[in-house]
């Protein structure tokens, strides 16, 4: 997924949910020397919720831990509000330790991806970048073994799209490298095909399956069963 014209054309709006104001103050700083406009702030979930609701962002930095709600909590409640025809808002988890329990329920939840808080600042603002462009955060190896660490076989309540029979096998072969944290490029390697043919591969899929990013499609992979924690990649 690209970016539309529109899109392009204007100014990133972010909203920064953490609890602690010296990182809001530092992530601030840092997206306002890159002409990216922070359109609102919260110290916890609630905040967090109502700051969404009154700026409709493009992108959230959420705290996955914060007080009075979760950002796990907060993230469900954000896409329950977004109207079904209305562009919702990128989530991005910002989290202190690389193995955290919550960031694969978060990709779940709807979030785009995740964020040590010890990021620099190049890779901030590529993240919000990129997952405003429709990308999820998925090629750092971490992200990986988050996945493939937390993904549940058995959580029925809590799939998204376990019936992939709409998918063509190749778009299945596409799907199982993508849950692997494959880029474009690696697929393309792999699979021996062009980079824009694996683009087109992989916007069918978010379609057929009604996903609005990579990160719920790797959700879909481990959760279908398509690809399971541990196994070696194909």
């Amino acid at each position: 997924m690209t970016e539309t014209s529109e899109q392009a054309q204007r100014r990133l709006r972010v909203v920064i949910a953490d609890d602690q104001d010296l990182l809001r103050t530092g992530f601030r700083l840092i997206f306002k020397a890159e002409g990216i406009d922070v359109v609102a702030e919260a110290a916890d979930g609630l905040q967090a919720v109502e700051a969404v609701r009154r700026t409709s962002p493009d992108v959230v930095l959420m705290d996955i831990r914060m007080p009075e709600l979760d950002g796990l909590e907060a993230t469900r409640r954000i896409f329950a509000e977004i109207p079904t025809d209305a562009e919702p808002p990128r989530i991005i988890m910002l989290t202190t330790f690389d193995l955290d329990r919550y960031v694969y329920a978060a990709l779940g939840a709807g979030a785009s991806g995740f964020l040590l808080k010890d990021v620099s600042p190049e890779q901030l603002v590529g993240a919000v970048r990129q997952v405003r462009a429709g990308d999820a955060l998925l090629a750092p190896s971490i992200t990986r073994r988050l996945i493939e660490r937390f993904a549940r076989q058995d959580a029925a309540d809590e799939a998204l799209h376990r019936d992939l029979s709409a998918l063509t096998p190749r778009e299945l072969d596409v799907l199982r490298l993508l849950a692997r944290g494959l880029s474009n490029a690696e697929l393309a390697e792999r699979l021996v095909l062009g980079e824009t043919t694996v683009k087109t591969h992989v916007t069918r899929i978010l379609f057929k399956l009604g996903l609005r990013d990579r990160a719920q499609a790797i959700v879909a992979a481990y959760e279908s069963g398509l690809v399971r924690p541990g196994a070696a990649a194909p």
